[in-house]
């Protein structure tokens, strides 16, 4: 795939998820204190795009599931498909015991410190990066790497918004837990406007 069509594809996306992120979603939470139908499905919308990003420039037999053989040598497709199972089941695990609705801002109800929220604030992202990073090394370029940044990127504005509607919410309660348990897995204290943390009820 030429490289000026890939920043092109890129471009596209990141625009709209820094839009969707940084204006919509945050307006929603300050004027409404949770996300409104739109705003939730447009998130829904970014990580569909970001997710199938990978279809403009891998090889045929990616869309297949993330088929073998890939690019790389066996041993290594295999720990990437080892990390694409883990990092699915971390993520959907995670959203699914967290509820669906609490998941895309649709219901606030208390912040959620039990579970895998005992351990990280964001554990539904921290196994997306597993499944992106399992992707990347199977089919390993430039463009794969690149999908990486992206997904860093496209979180990075997400949790920052979500942060500052937690810390408005919940106030020293979310603050107290910022302190106790590390925003990915390193002991990051979360400072609104600087922040790569948050999620909709744990942060």
């Amino acid at each position: 795939m030429a490289i000026g069509t890939y920043l092109a594809f890129a471009f596209v996306l990141l625009l709209f998820s820094y839009i969707v992120f940084r204006m919509l979603v945050r307006r929603d939470y300050r004027n409404h204190a949770r996300l409104r139908p739109l705003a939730s499905v447009a998130q829904l919308l970014v990580f569909f795009a970001l997710m199938c990003f990978p279809y403009l420039f891998n090889p045929p037999e990616w869309p297949w599931f993330w088929r073998l053989p890939g690019s790389a040598s066996l041993a290594i497709q295999r720990i990437g498909i080892g990390l694409i199972c883990f990092g699915f089941i971390v993520s959907f695990g995670t959203m699914g015991w967290f509820g669906m609705g609490k998941a895309f801002g649709l219901n606030i109800t208390g912040l959620t410190k039990q579970g895998p929220y005992r351990f990280s604030r964001n554990p539904q992202i921290l196994g997306g990066y597993l499944l992106v990073i399992g992707t990347a090394i199977q089919w390993h370029s430039i463009h794969s790497y690149g999908w990486i940044f992206f997904y860093a990127l496209i979180t990075h504005w997400m949790v920052i918004t979500e942060e500052e509607h937690l810390r408005r919410v919940f106030g020293d309660e979310y603050e107290a837990y910022c302190l106790k348990v590390p925003r990915y897995l390193l002991p990051l204290r979360c400072k609104v406007g600087n922040s790569l943390s948050g999620n909709k009820s744990g942060g």
